[in-house]
């Protein structure tokens, strides 16, 4: 299926807490195996999406973390107890090839996977991932488009509409 075919949603986020309830809501539907890409310019909110979606993880194992953006150390990894969520950024990669070096082939496999940046996986991109398009508007509120491109990012696609919230 073409990219510009595959099913998508788009949100109004008018608020951090929009943004938050969006993660909450998403993050009890993923397991390992799931890859989120998160697209957006510098300062569209893909940084505080990931970071309220890993707090939502970790409450219930009992489980506090600092949640920093992983800009400088390229991933950070939390267990959840039942899965491990990477979080990556990979804003500062030069090839394609780094991206092997980092790990995230298996995580994509063995992981939550949250990625930001997505644009630098080249042909490491999952076949079956949610995209997360953000886009922060003049008036501090944000817009997303999220698309699906497999079976499993289908059913978290249903899994968001379901919530409300749509155009």
């Amino acid at each position: 299926m073409d990219q510009n075919d595959a099913p998508s949603l788009h949100l109004a986020l008018p608020s951090a807490e929009a943004t938050d309830a969006l993660a909450r809501r998403l993050a009890p539907c993923l397991a390992a195996g799931d890859t989120l890409l998160l697209e957006g310019d510098i300062g569209a909110g893909k940084t505080h999406f990931a970071r309220a979606l890993i707090r939502e993880r970790l409450g219930p194992a009992g489980q506090w973390e600092d949640i920093p953006s992983p800009t400088f150390t390229l991933v950070q990894t939390y267990d959840t107890g039942d899965a491990t969520i990477w979080h990556a950024d990979l804003y500062r990669l030069t090839s394609p090839q780094e991206v092997w070096e980092l790990g995230l082939e298996d995580a994509f496999s063995n992981a939550i996977c949250l990625v930001e940046w997505p644009d630098r996986l080249g042909p490491a991109r999952p076949a079956d991932a949610l995209t997360l398009s953000f886009q922060a508007l003049p008036d501090d509120t944000r817009r997303l488009a999220v698309s699906a491109s497999g079976p499993r990012s289908h059913a978290l696609l249903a899994a968001l509409g379901s919530g409300g919230g749509d155009d």
